[in-house]
């Protein structure tokens, strides 16, 4: 019986791959978005759905981040998002907060010399300061020791709040203003990018959100202001390289105009054809 299942499950997995290597095949890899940004909801529903504490979800979903971060590498996706803690999830009960703390510290104890080996650079966007000092302490060392690598950027969004940083940007862009460093009629789309946590990274092209939701979330709001919106009712600890792919075969499908008409971005494109 063992050798039943185990002949089947092996076969499956053949075939999942089959099919990802299908679907990757089909996506046009002189289309994709430089930059993805994640929103990885859906981990305590996919718990709950099986009878499990929401705890066993965020545990399942590090898998799926681990599949999508080797699928990005893969394809050649230049920078990835993820929202990993908003600044509001500090206001869930404290036994999820301690655990989604200690995961944190565990998955990047864990991972990171595969991170370093597979050419990933990890940065982290947010209110750092805010996070335990041992979830500092080694998300700073994950980020020194990932320095060089020059492949995908992951991007992990930690007590973030877009709001917040945009409130930042504003704050820092009046000082200077108050201190003579520069004049109000200076302050303008780039100084605001400047200011953001995000200055050293292109805006994201497209978004995805998993587990139904239709929100942004206090994710990105500026940066996100022509990006994709993809939305899938796939939970995230159900969200693997099929799922990715499937994503951006819909963002190829998309015309982005960017303000112009579809005539405008045809001839352009005709143009340097």
């Amino acid at each position: 019986m063992l050798r039943i299942a185990t002949a089947y499950f092996c076969t499956f997995a053949h075939f999942s791959e089959s099919i990802s290597m299908d679907i990757a095949g089909s996506i046009d890899r002189s289309k994709l978005p430089k930059h993805v940004a994640i929103i990885m909801d859906g981990n305590g529903r996919w718990a709950k759905e099986r009878g499990e504490d929401r705890v066993y979800g965020h545990y399942e979903g590090v898998v799926s981040v681990r599949d999508i971060v080797n699928a990005c590498g893969e394809i050649g996706i230049q920078y990835l998002t993820l929202y990993a803690f908003s600044a509001e999830n500090w206001n869930r009960p404290k036994a999820e907060v301690d655990a989604l703390m200690e995961l944190l510290v565990n998955t990047i104890r864990k991972e990171v010399e595969e991170l370093k080996k597979n050419n990933v650079r990890m940065h982290v966007i947010g209110d750092f300061a805010s996070l335990p000092e041992i979830c500092q302490r080694e998300m700073n060392e994950a980020i020194e020791i990932t320095k060089a690598n020059t492949g995908l950027s992951l991007i992990l969004a930690l007590s973030y709040s877009s709001r917040d940083e945009i409130a930042m940007a504003a704050r820092a862009l009046a000082e200077k203003v108050a201190k003579g460093e520069m004049n109000i009629s200076d302050i303008n789309d780039e100084a605001i990018q400047k200011s953001l946590y995000t200055a050293a990274f292109p805006d994201p092209e497209l978004m995805i959100r998993t587990s139904g939701e239709y929100r942004i979330s206090n994710f990105l709001l500026y940066q996100l202001a022509y990006a994709e919106l993809y939305f899938t009712n796939v939970h995230w600890p159900d969200f693997r390289k099929n799922n990715l792919y499937e994503a951006l075969l819909n963002y190829q499908q998309r015309e982005r105009r960017f303000g112009k008409t579809s005539e405008q971005i045809q001839t352009n494109t005709q143009g340097h054809v």
